[in-house]
C-alpha cells in the first residue's frame, strides 16, 4: 500500500478538524452529579453496548436511589416523558447555546415538573407520556435541582444517564465538555487484534479465515508476538476497553489510529452519535465486541477518515513486509500503542486448515460460501449446480486431512455442491440487494423486504422444520442483522391451536420465547420482525396474575405478571374515575399516583392485558 495518497487526504482532514471542536464549549455545563466533588462513572461515550454506541455518561450513585440531580446549564424543559422502558423517566433541557442534555433513569422529578406531568397524563389518561413543552414554559437554572437519580427504564441499577446533544439531537461526548469531578488518567487496554479477509481472494496465515490475536504487553506498549501473513485485502479489528481512575469497571473510549510505517493511515473518530443510523452500530463492530477499522460499502457512519471506499484496507504484495502502530485513545487524551508486522505473501493451495469434523461444514461469510470438509479418497473436484449450469472446481486450499471450497454467490447462487464425498445443499434462496423493495416468495413463506430493511446485500436462507404440530420458521441466523423490520407471511395452520390466541414468537437456541405478534389471514400469519432467527407458534390462553400488595385509601399498589406473551396495557378506577397508575416492568409493580389529596373511595377496577389479549380484572371497594 503507498502512503502518498493517504497522505494526501489526511492533509485535507486535518485542515477541517477545527469544524468538530466549534461545538465543544469548555466549561459550559456543570455537573448534573454532585458538582464541584469526586464522580465516578459506570459508563461513557462511545461504550459498545449489545446493537448500539452507548451515547453519554452513568454517574454512579453507590447502589442507592435518590441522588440529587440539578440542572447543567440554564435553559428550559424541551421534552419530558413517563415510561418503564428505555430510558425511563427522563428529561432533556434546551440550553441558550442551542444543544441539549438529557437525564434519564430518575426515580422521579421534582415538584413541579411532577405536578406538571401528572395533570398532562390525567388528561391523556396515559399511564407513560412524552410531553414537548413550549420554549419559555419550563425554565431552569444551572445547579437547580430538578429530579432525583433512579433506576427507571432499561437500567441495570441506580445511576444517571447524562447526555449532552447538539442542534440536531446528535449525542456528543460529554467528557470533551469539561468535568473535573471525574478522573481518568488510565490510557485504554487492547484485549485482541483480528485480522480479516475482505474479499474472496484473501488470506491471513494462508487461510480465508478471521484470526484473532492477544497483544502481548511491553512496557507501556503491547505487541503482537508474530509476524502475520497476509494475502490481498485484510482488515484490522480490535476488542479494547477504557477504564477510568477509582473505577473497576470496563468502559470504551472514541478514537483509533491507525499508522503504516509511521504514516497515518486511517483514523476512526466516535465523535458524534446519530441516533436515526443506531443499528449502523452491527456493521460497524464484529458481534458487539470488535471495532471495524476499515471502511465498508454499507456503512453510513462517518467516523472514518479519508474518506474513501478502501480506507483501512492493508494490502501487501507478496514479500513486502511492513510495520503497523495502532494507537488507542480515550477522550481526556490517554493513548495506548499497539505495535504488529504484516508480510505479503503469494495465494498458497497447500495450508493446514485445522478442520477435524467427519461431515462437510457450510458457512457463509457475507458473499462467499465456504465448505469445509475432509479429505475423499473418491477426489477433490467439486461440483457446484447453479441453475442449469455446473462448474467444476478444485479446493481453494487444503492440507493432509481436509480441504476447503470457497464460492462467490454474486456469481451466481448453487442449490447445491457435489463434493465428492457428500452432496451439500447451500439453502440459499435469493440475494437480496440492500437499497432495494423485494419480494420473495416461495410455498411456504412471502417475505417483503422494504428500501431500507437491509445493512447490506442479503442471501437469504429460509425453511421450514420442527413437526406439523410444532412447526418452526427458519431465517437466516441470529448473528446477521437487519436494519428495518421485514414483513413475513408464513403458510401455515395452527392446528388444534386457537387462532386468536396464536401467535409467533422468536425462539432462542436454549428455548426461550420472545412475544413478535401476527395477524391470521387465509391459510398464514403475517408479522414483522427486526431479527432474524427461528420463529415458532405458541398459544397464550392465560390471563396475566394480579395481586394486591396495597389497596387502601391512600394507595393502589399491585403486581402483575404474564407467563408467555408479556403485559400489553392496564388501565384502574376508583368509583368510576379513571387513576393513573405508574409501572416498574423489572419488579412487576404498578402502583398510583393521584392528582389530588382527595383519599380514595368506591369500587376499584384494575384491568390488566396480555399482548395475546387475555384480560385479568380485579375487583374490590374501599
Amino acid at each position: 500500500m503507498k502512503s502518498s495518497k493517504p497522505l494526501l487526504l489526511f492533509l485535507v482532514f486535518f485542515a477541517l478538524t477545527g469544524l468538530r471542536a466549534q461545538e465543544v464549549y469548555k466549561n459550559y455545563y456543570k455537573s448534573p452529579v454532585r458538582p464541584g466533588g469526586r464522580n465516578y462513572l459506570s459508563g461513557n461515550f462511545a461504550e459498545l453496548r449489545p446493537n448500539h454506541f452507548h451515547a453519554g455518561l452513568d454517574f454512579k450513585f453507590g447502589g442507592q436511589e435518590g441522588e440529587p440531580i440539578y440542572a447543567a446549564a440554564d435553559g428550559w424543559v424541551h421534552r419530558i416523558k413517563v415510561s418503564s422502558f428505555g430510558y425511563g423517566n427522563v428529561i432533556y433541557l434546551k440550553h441558550p447555546n442551542g444543544q441539549i442534555t438529557l437525564y434519564g433513569h430518575l426515580r422521579n422529578f421534582n415538584d413541579p415538573l411532577s405536578e406538571y406531568m401528572r395533570k398532562k397524563m390525567y388528561e391523556a389518561k396515559a399511564n407513560s407520556l412524552e410531553v414537548y413543552p413550549e420554549p419559555g414554559e419550563l425554565t431552569v437554572k444551572q445547579g437547580e435541582l430538578i429530579a432525583n437519580g433512579g433506576n427507571t427504564g432499561s437500567s441495570g441499577g441506580p445511576h444517571l444517564h447524562f447526555e449532552i446533544r447538539d442542534s440536531l439531537d446528535r449525542a456528543m461526548d460529554p467528557l470533551l465538555f469539561g468535568f473535573p469531578e471525574i478522573v481518568d488518567k488510565t490510557a485504554p487496554t487492547p484485549q485482541a487484534l483480528a485480522l480479516v479477509p475482505l474479499d474472496i481472494n484473501s488470506r491471513v496465515n494462508g487461510r480465508f479465515a478471521r484470526l484473532e490475536i492477544t497483544p502481548t504487553p511491553t512496557g507501556t506498549e503491547y505487541r503482537l508476538p508474530s509476524t502475520i501473513q497476509t494475502t490481498g485485502k485484510v482488515g484490522l479489528e480490535v476488542k479494547s476497553y477504557d477504564m477510568l481512575d477509582g473505577a473497576s469497571n470496563k468502559n470504551g473510549y472514541p478514537v483509533f489510529k491507525l499508522y503504516q510505517e509511521d504514516s497515518l493511515i486511517l483514523d476512526l473518530t466516535v465523535d458524534k452519535i446519530d441516533f436515526n443510523l443506531t443499528r449502523q452500530f452491527l456493521l460497524h463492530t464484529h458481534q458487539n465486541r470488535f471495532t471495524k477499522l476499515y471502511s465498508q460499502k454499507a456503512l453510513r457512519y462517518d467516523y472514518i477518515r479519508p474518506k474513501s471506499e478502501e480506507a483501512g484496507h492493508i494490502f501487501l504484495d507478496a514479500g513486502e513486509k511492513k510495520n503497523y502502530k495502532l494507537e488507542l485513545k480515550d477522550a481526556l487524551g490517554n493513548t495506548r500503542t499497539v505495535r504488529f508486522t504484516l508480510e505479503g505473501r503469494d495465494t498458497e493451495t497447500q495450508v493446514n486448515s485445522n478442520f477435524t469434523s467427519s461431515r462437510a461444514k457450510l458457512s457463509f461469510h457475507q458473499n462467499v460460501m465456504e465448505i469445509s470438509a475432509p479429505v475423499s479418497v473418491q477426489g477433490g473436484l467439486a461440483k457446484f449446480y447453479v441453475g442449469e449450469n455446473t462448474f467444476e472446481m478444485l479446493p481453494a486450499y487444503q492440507d493432509s486431512k481436509s480441504r476447503t471450497y470457497l464460492w462467490d454467490m454474486n456469481f451466481g447462487i448453487p442449490d447445491q455442491v457435489d463434493i465428492c464425498s457428500e452432496v451439500v445443499q447451500t439453502g440459499v434462496l435469493a440475494r437480496i440487494p440492500q437499497g432495494e423493495e423485494r419480494l420473495f416468495a416461495n410455498s411456504f413463506a412471502q417475505v417483503i423486504f422494504r428500501e431500507n430493511s437491509l445493512l447490506e446485500d442479503l442471501f437469504l436462507r429460509i425453511q421450514t422444520t420442527g413437526s406439523v404440530s410444532s412447526p418452526k420458521l427458519e431465517i437466516n441466523s441470529p448473528s446477521e442483522y437487519l436494519y428495518n423490520p421485514i414483513e413475513i407471511s408464513w403458510k401455515v395452520s395452527p392446528g388444534a391451536l386457537e387462532r386468536s390466541k396464536t401467535h409467533v414468537y422468536s425462539q432462542s437456541s436454549n428455548g426461550r420465547k420472545s412475544f413478535v405478534g401476527g395477524n391470521w389471514e387465509e391459510g398464514a400469519i403475517r408479522f414483522s420482525t427486526r431479527n432474524f432467527g427461528t420463529f415458532v407458534l405458541a398459544e397464550d390462553k392465560e390471563k396475566p396474575s394480579i395481586s394486591p400488595v396495597r389497596v387502601n385509601s391512600s394507595e393502589l399498589r399491585f403486581i402483575i405478571r404474564d407467563n408467555l406473551s408479556g403485559i400489553n396495557n392496564f388501565e384502574a378506577s376508583v368509583n368510576g374515575e379513571w387513576v393513573l397508575m405508574r409501572y416498574e416492568h423489572k419488579q412487576a409493580v404498578i402502583w398510583s399516583e393521584k392528582l389530588s389529596k382527595q383519599p380514595f373511595k368506591g369500587d376499584v377496577l384494575l384491568k390488566v392485558t396480555d399482548e395475546a389479549g387475555n384480560v385479568a380484572v380485579w375487583k374490590g371497594t374501599i
